[in-house]
């Protein structure tokens, strides 16, 4: 029989409300679809902007094994402090040299050597070093040590998402887009294995503008002017995918979850 791992990709966690949400009802999705990994974007878990010490502690509690992030993870010093030292907590890789932290992680599961990446779309987004490229980079860093590689892809254009997830097939085992709290309805496995999907959306408050209070974002849009940002509450939910990975690296079947 084929061994395959299920790993589950938990999309941004947006405040005290997505991180409440998650401590709910992560155990019983783990549970539901035998997950064996988890990985959790939390850029936004700290007051919608990056993540603090305390906070990837609590994910790390909860059995979390990798925390991605994305262009908000600068927005709070304190996350500085772990960033070179906490080797589960990832940035996106395609930073200038010399930035504070890593952009993958290498752990095990089941025998099973698992690679996760970040990395950052350039589309609307700062004009960092290409992703395409350092994916390449990194590939040949990590090829050997890892049976599963997995792509947290943070960005803004569905194009530039779905192109990068062609341009790794077969050589990712899955790629997962983040940053836009949408979830998008075209997770399929591509022709030469990868699991793929161009955004896994958002944990925490449904009613709101993108995790944020609605009221405050339509008078945004409506003004265009400076309108207090705050985290929304109520309707909270959990947006993830669930992705089953042979040992071989190649995706068997993508599974969204929205609860």
């Amino acid at each position: 029989m084929k061994q395959t791992l299920k790993i589950l990709a938990v999309g941004d966690v947006v405040g005290r409300p997505g991180r409440q949400v998650l401590k709910d009802k992560l155990q019983g999705i783990v549970d539901t679809h035998r997950i064996d990994f988890i990985i959790v974007n939390g850029e936004n878990s700290a007051g919608g902007k990056s993540i603090t010490p305390d906070i990837a502690k609590e994910f790390l509690s909860l059995g979390v094994d990798a925390i991605t992030t994305g262009n908000h993870v600068w927005d709070n010093s304190e996350v500085l402090k772990i960033l070179d030292v906490e080797k589960a907590l990832i940035r996106p890789a395609n930073y200038p040299p010399g930035v504070k932290g890593h952009g993958y992680y290498l752990a095990d599961r089941k025998g099973i050597s698992i690679c996760v990446m970040n990395l950052q779309g350039r589309l609307f987004m700062e004009p960092i070093d290409c992703p395409f490229q350092k994916f390449d980079a990194l590939y040949a860093e990590v090829k050997d040590r890892a049976d599963i590689i997995i792509v947290d892809l943070h960005a803004e254009a569905t194009s530039e998402k779905q192109a990068f997830g062609w341009y790794v097939d077969g050589r990712a085992s899955a790629v997962f887009g983040t940053h836009t709290h949408v979830m998008t309805a075209d997770e399929r496995v591509l022709p030469n294995g990868t699991g793929y999907i161009t955004d896994i959306g958002m944990t925490g408050s449904f009613d709101s503008v993108i995790g944020v209070n609605k009221e405050n974002s339509v008078k945004r849009f409506l003004t265009f002017t400076r309108v207090k940002f705050e985290v929304a509450d109520g309707n909270c939910r959990v947006n993830a995918a669930v992705f089953e990975i042979s040992k071989e690296g190649k995706t068997e079947s993508v599974v969204r979850i929205m609860t």
